[in-house]
Formats: C-alpha cells, sequence, structure tokens
C-alpha cells in the first residue's frame, strides 16, 4: 500500500533512498525499513515525500491513513468489518 506506492514513485523518478532519508531527517536505513513496510512513516512525513516524489499527496495520506487503520483493528480480524461499518457510519453523520 502506502510503502508500496511510494516505493514505486521513487523508483520511477529514481531518486535515491538517502536523498528521501535527509529530506526527513532520519538515517537511510530507517526509510528503508518504511518502503519494507517494517517501520511506519510520520504523518508529517507525508507532504515532504509527496513533494520530493511529486507524487499525489491526497492519494499518498489517504494510503497512510488506511495502514494506520488496519494495524489497529488487525488484531481481531473477526470484528474488524463490524469496527469498520461502525467508524463510517459515524464519520457519516
Amino acid at each position: 500500500m502506502f510503502n508500496d506506492r511510494i516505493k514505486q514513485l521513487r523508483e520511477d523518478r529514481q531518486i535515491p533512498q538517502r536523498k528521501l532519508a535527509a529530506a526527513l531527517d532520519i538515517d537511510t536505513a530507517s526509510y528503508c525499513k518504511i518502503e519494507r513496510g517494517e517501520r511506519r512513516a510520520r504523518k508529517e512525513h507525508i507532504p515532504v515525500i509527496a513533494e520530493l516524489l511529486q507524487g499525489d499527496r491526497e492519494e499518498l495520506l489517504i494510503l497512510w491513513l488506511a495502514e494506520q487503520v488496519m494495524a489497529i483493528v488487525a488484531d481481531d480480524k473477526e470484528l474488524s468489518n463490524e469496527v469498520l461499518e461502525i467508524a463510517k457510519k459515524n464519520i457519516n453523520e
């Protein structure tokens, strides 16, 4: 999802991981972990990543938020659909 998309954008634009890491003020190893899905980017990273990779900021934010939600509800797969339906209903009210 998010990590796959930023990796694809970075590779398409031939930008080294170290350049993104420097812009995010993290080390290259930490950025590599974000791309591999082993570490989550911080919300404040999204605009920086979008600008550097010339990506759609809203698309990246949506993917990032979806991963945050999935991380929370993934522990209880039996209830996750019900939880998401309740959240969706409350958001739309």
